[in-house]
């Protein structure tokens, strides 16, 4: 693809452990993961615009 084979994937690999340490990775997996799933739901789902109107708050009556 972009000419990256398993020795850049490890580079790549070990410096991500470098910068985020070895407790923020499942975190970060985990994210990235949620991120994707939402992505692919939010492009099969159609396109919806709420147009609902606000109701008009009516100004209080001074009779009462």
């Amino acid at each position: 693809m972009f000419g990256i084979g398993m020795p850049e994937l490890l580079v790549i690999l070990v410096i991500i452990l470098i910068i985020f340490g070895a407790g923020k990775l499942p975190e970060i997996g985990g994210a990235i993961g949620r991120g994707i799933k939402n992505f692919k739901t939010a492009t099969r789902e159609p396109h919806e615009i709420g147009v609902t109107p606000i109701a008009e708050k009516k100004p209080d009556d001074p009779q009462s």
